[in-house]
Order: structure tokens, then sequence, then C-alpha cells
């Protein structure tokens, strides 16, 4: 059947009178000291045209490691402040009165629980001295915490130009820090005129903006002054989501409290055979000692850290965690202390998600159809998560004729010594050189994935294999679970294993349900300007009537000889007019 509906498929592809525009928007690495920003996510792209040598080269000039460019994020956050501020306060006097201390590279406004700016300053000196002259407030009806920060108040002492002036932080200039609701999102993709550009749109619209990722780093920082207090060197680095380039509008923040950079380690015995060593206190395992940081660093941000509220500290988990919010950036913030093979999994996704931009933009789409269908769920249970899914997207990638991204086996038969990573026993090896991933020419349009990504699960053997992206291939079933998906470092663990059958056979009729609908959309154009009504990735992100909708009927579905034959026949009527 699937072949069947592709042969159409291809039809209407040759003969659809509306050229759809193949272009790879590429993301843009602007460097720190010579441009007022970094940019780390990458927009929607389409079809990857086969470029010769030279274009190679420049591509592997515009991809950075992970690592380069988190460096550069975490020193414009340390050259950073955040600032509490009045919608009465004219932005012109508030980068005046700021500017008195040093020059300011970048600023912008944002509303969380209150209007909020963040403003990067061109040195930490400039910093450092605007912190000398900020004051500890005096209030009578509580004590104070005397705990100095980079989250501050602005005071005024009369209020200045209304709200309604040109001149002023008023709702037009803040940037926006979550997604568009799903009913806002499907008008506008609508409006759209190929299911390519739906797809853009939809990226431009969930990816996390340069301005949401500054504040992430920013947020790390000021956690890091708090850790500093007890370990001086320490680095918090933000993992997962706000960094691989998959990350959402809205999505949590998981930090990785690093205390392998503190100096110390490794140092050679002096020529006189004696040598200093600081004297430390032991625990009984490395999970001991990653509990007790964590204890007292949540009970630090609980009592003293400003804007941190409803702290848990988490120590008995798995991987044991510190969870709070931060209220001044709206971010629900997760502090982890010993969690190395997460960052390897971010990196990797980061360097996917490099090598081809359709990636992301087809992991942004299909999480997006996740989320509008339930299929997942911000409430643990046992729901199909965000990284399954995206792995689910990465082996179907993987089994493409050619390829669109290589296995993770043969990243590493590309690393060098370098790259070499064991973590707790599991081989972490992957390469981190662009140069040496060299790319099957695989220019299948972001419409054609889409519809092949639901078709391939829709028949996928879930009840007998495996989902494997080392191998890039099916594998048998290692235990008797509904769904299972090779954790890529951790072999032997099942990162789907809370998935149940009943999800999981919601999941196979979403995509069965979804794969019919794109091929009734191709016999469809565009709704016109209007776009009254949701047509093409639109039409899949309102209800679908699949088993598990309660209080929907199902709606009868002739057989697919007579879809296609169907399907035919409009062709034929089509192409005759």
């Amino acid at each position: 059947m699937a072949a069947s509906w592709f042969a159409v498929f291809r039809l209407r592809m040759r003969g659809k009178s509306v050229v759809v525009r193949h272009q790879v928007q590429n993301q843009v690495h602007n460097q720190v000291h010579n441009h007022t920003s970094v940019g780390t996510h990458v927009g929607a792209s389409h079809v990857q045209a086969a470029p010769d040598h030279h274009s190679d080269e420049k591509e592997n000039e515009r991809r950075r490691l992970l690592h380069v460019v988190q460096a550069e994020r975490r020193e414009q956050a340390e050259r950073s402040v955040l600032i509490s501020c009045h919608a009465t306060n004219s932005e012109k006097k508030f980068l005046k009165h700021l500017s008195k201390y040093g020059d300011i590279k970048k600023h912008f406004f944002y509303q969380s629980f209150g209007l909020y700016a963040v403003v990067e300053y061109s040195s930490q000196e400039s910093v450092a001295s605007l912190l000398e002259h900020a004051a500890i407030p005096t209030v009578n009806h509580e004590s104070v915490v005397p705990f100095k920060s980079r989250l501050l108040s602005l005071r005024s002492l009369a209020s200045v130009a209304s709200v309604g002036s040109a001149d002023q932080q008023s709702g037009q200039h803040c940037q926006p820090q979550t997604s568009p609701p799903i009913s806002e999102l499907i008008q506008r993709l609508s409006r759209e005129e190929s299911i390519d550009q739906q797809i853009t749109a939809l990226t431009e619209a969930y990816q996390l903006t340069e301005e949401n990722i500054r504040l992430r780093f920013l947020v790390c920082s000021l956690l890091k002054d708090i850790a500093a207090a007890y370990f001086p060197e320490c680095t918090i680095r933000p993992f997962g989501s706000s960094v691989n380039g998959f990350g959402k509008l809205g999505c949590d923040l998981d930090m990785f409290l690093d205390l392998d950079g503190i100096s110390g380690r490794n140092v050679k015995m002096h020529r006189s055979g004696l040598s200093l060593e600081y004297h430390m206190k032991s625990a009984n395992s490395e999970r001991a000692v990653t509990q007790s940081i964590l204890s007292v660093i949540g009970e630090c941000v609980d009592k003293f850290g400003p804007g941190c509220v409803g702290v848990q500290k988490i120590l008995n988990a798995r991987c044991p965690l510190v969870r709070f919010a931060h209220q001044p950036s709206g971010f629900q913030c997760d502090l982890t202390a010993n969690n190395r093979v997460a960052m390897k999994s971010t990196e990797l996704l980061y360097l996917y998600g490099e090598l081809d931009p359709r990636v992301r933009s087809l992991v942004f789409s299909v999480r997006c159809w996740a989320q509008a269908h339930g299929v997942t769920s911000r409430i643990p249970g046992a729901w199909i998560t965000n990284f399954s899914l995206t792995v689910m997207v990465l082996f179907f990638l993987q089994r493409r004729s050619p390829p669109i991204i290589p296995t993770l086996d043969h990243l590493r038969d590309l690393a060098g010594p370098a790259d070499k990573s064991v973590i707790e026993d599991n081989d972490c090896t992957f390469v981190s050189d662009f140069s040496k991933i060299h790319i099957h020419r695989n220019t299948a349009a972001m419409e054609q994935l889409l519809c092949e990504f639901f078709d391939f699960y829709a028949s996928f053997a879930f009840n007998k294999m495996s989902i494997n992206i080392r191998k890039g291939k099916e594998q048998n079933k290692p235990e008797v679970v509904p769904l299972h998906i090779q954790n890529p470092f951790e072999t032997s663990l099942n990162i789907s294993k809370n998935v149940n059958s009943t999800q999981l056979d919601r999941f196979v009729a979403l995509c069965r349900e979804s794969v019919w609908l794109l091929q009734q959309s191709a016999t469809n154009s565009p709704n016109g300007e209007s776009g009254a009504t949701p047509w093409g990735l639109a039409a899949l992100l309102q209800p679908l009537q699949v088993p598990g909708n309660k209080g929907r009927k199902r709606r009868s579905r002739e057989p697919a000889s007579e879809r296609i034959k169907s399907l035919l026949e409009s062709l034929k009527i089509k192409n005759q007019s």
C-alpha cells in the first residue's frame, strides 16, 4: 500500500503547478567579539541541494562544536544582568542610567511575573561597577537576607512619561518566551502556500529565540554564583533541549553542575619530592557525594536564591536533582551534578541537527503533532517522551535511501583519539570534527519526509522489533515491552519502557490517520488568502478520529484501493482541465 500511494504522491509532485521553493535556511553563528549576538538555533529548511566540495568546506566552517558555542554563551552571560523594571519607566532613560557604568552591548525586555530586562555589557568591569552602586533594599515589615546577585530591581522616584509613549517599554517591545497556542498556529499555517512552507513557519514559531537562549545561559550564570560559594571554580552548564537545537519556547531548563574543570587535578609531584594537597572529606560513593552537594546547594537556593521558589530536593532519584521555578525568567529548572551521559546525548543531538537542517524541522513538526494529540505530555506517565520521538525521527532518517544522517556507530568509527569518551563503562565516543562526516545527497523535500515518517511508523513491526540508532536498523527486541527504543549510549536501557500498549496503539493509529489525511490533501490546493479551512500540516494538528478519542465517532474509511483509484481519477480530471 505504501508504495502505491507514494507513486501517486510523486505524480502529484511532478504535475503540481505551484513550484515549491527549495531553500536551506542556515544557522548563523556570529563571533562574540565582532557581533552583538551568537545564534545557536537553526531556521527551518526545505530541500538540500547537492553542493560541491567548496560548499562542503563552507558548511564545515559554519558548523561549530557545541562546547565552543556554550563557552561563548557563558562569557556573554557573565557580562549580563537581569533587572526587574516598571512599564512606566522610559526605555531611553533606563538605558541612559545603565550606560553610566559602561558600554551596553545588547538589551531586551520580556514579560514573566512582571517586566524584566536582560542587559549585556561589553566587559565584566562594567557589571562590577553597576553592582558597586546597587543598594540593599530597606523594608520595615520583614528582614532581608543580604545576598547580592546580578538579579536587580529598578526603583524610580517619580513616574515618567505615559505608557503609550513611543519611547517606552510597552508590550510590543517584549520578546516572546512561550510558543503560540495550537489554535493560533493552525490559523497561521493554513495561510501558507505549501506544506514545506508550513513546516518552515512551524519551526520558526516554536524554536528558541536568540533572546530566550541568552536568558537561559544567564539563569545558569546566576545559579553558578550561588554554587561558587562552595566550589569557586565550578561551572553550571545547560543541557538537553535548551542547547541541542530542538528546544521549544517554554521548555524546561536542565542544568548540570560541572566540577570537573576545577584546578588541582592531576598535579605533578614537585622535584623536591614534596607536594601540597587540599584536605577534603570523603564519602562512601560518588552518588553520596552528588547527593550531599545537591542537598546543600538546594538548601542555599531555597533560602537565599533571589527569585527561586518551590525548591524540591529529589535526591533518591536515579539521577539526583534539585527542582525549582525561577520566577524572573519563568523557567522550570532541574539542577543535577552527575549526569554526564545526558551531556553526551545533548552533544549528539546537536551534531545531528547541524548535519542537515531538515532534521530539526522534522523533529519540530512531529513533536508539535504529538503534543496536539496527547501523544506526549508534561505529566509523567505512559506517554511517549519528546526524547523518544526525537530518536524515532533520527532512526527514520537513517533508514532513507540514501540515508540523510549517519548511524552512531559510523560516527564512532570516524572519531579520533581526542573524541574518546567512556562514562561509567558506556562507550560515548563519536566524531566531533564535522569535516570528517560525509553526507549522502538525499534531496527529499520536507513534505515528502513528513509523509514518509507517518507511513514508516504506521506499518512498523513494534511487536517484535527494536529501534536502534547505533546500527540504523531494526533489531529483535531484547525484552517483552510494547515499545523498545535503545538508549544510544547506555545500550542496556530502553528509553521508552514507560510506554504501554494503549499509548503505542494510539500512536500507530494517529500515524495511519495522518498518512490518509496527507494523501487526501495531495489533490487539494491551499485555501486561498483567508486560510479559513486548515489543510496540509495544519489539518494534522486538529483532533483526529482515532481509537482513544472518547465521545467521537470514528469515520468509516473506504478500502485503500478505492481511495487510490479515486485519487488517480481526480488527478486525471485535474490534468485534463
